[in-house]
Order: C-alpha cells, then structure tokens, then sequence
C-alpha cells in the first residue's frame, strides 16, 4: 500500500515563500500523475496544481499561476509545491494526490493527510 506523507505546511506571511513536500512510502515504482489540492473552511476542495506524465506536463489554476510550482523528484518518490509571493487568499490545508504503478506493476491512486497553510502578518 502506497501512503503519502505531506510536510512543509506553517505559518508564513503574505509575499512570503513556502515549500510543500509529499513523500511516497511503500512499494512505488513510479509516479506518472501528482496534483495539489487545497481547501479552505467552508469551501469545496480546489486543484491548484497538477503534472501528468511523470512531471513532462504541468498545470495550474489561475489563482495561482506564476506563482507556485510542481515538480516530482521521481529518485526520492517526493512531490514538490513551491509556493512563492503568497496571498492571503492561499491559506487552506493542502492534500497531494499521486497515481503511478507499485512493485509488482499495479496502479496506485493515494492521498496525503493534508498539512496546513496559515497565511498572517
């Protein structure tokens, strides 16, 4: 079984710079898919960020396009987000999502636990 493992999360202020890491553990072979999602209290969970065949693609919402970035450090089966020039609309927990395949080659769709994001000055 594949569990994530997200940290980073803290208290930062607005305009400040935060990085985000998801670690996988168990019996990955390879992560092919990754997102980070964030939700704020009272609302809906929303994709911010997401890379598609291993890292070669990416997207972004437009709140924070130019601003945060992902990436996948496929030696350390990690997930990155680099959140820079934050807003106060950022705070939120923020959950990765990673797919990929196991040893031996079956698909695995896991969750993080979420850490949180607090934005303050």
């Amino acid at each position: 079984q594949v569990q994530l493992v997200e940290s980073g999360g803290g208290l930062v202020r607005p305009g400040g710079s935060l990085s985000l890491s998801c670690a996988a553990s168990g019996p990955v072979f390879s992560i092919n898919d990754a997102g980070w999602y964030r939700q704020a209290p009272g609302k809906e969970r929303e994709l911010v960020a997401s890379s598609t065949r291993g890292g070669a693609s990416t997207n972004y919402a437009d709140s924070v396009k130019g601003r945060f970035t992902i990436s996948t450090d496929h030696s350390k089966k990690t997930v990155y987000l680099q959140m820079t020039k934050i807003e106060p609309e950022d705070p939120a927990v923020y959950y990765c999502n990673a797919q990929g395949m196991t040893r031996p080659l079956t698909e695995f769709d896991s969750w993080g636990q979420g850490t949180q994001v607090t934005v303050s000055s």
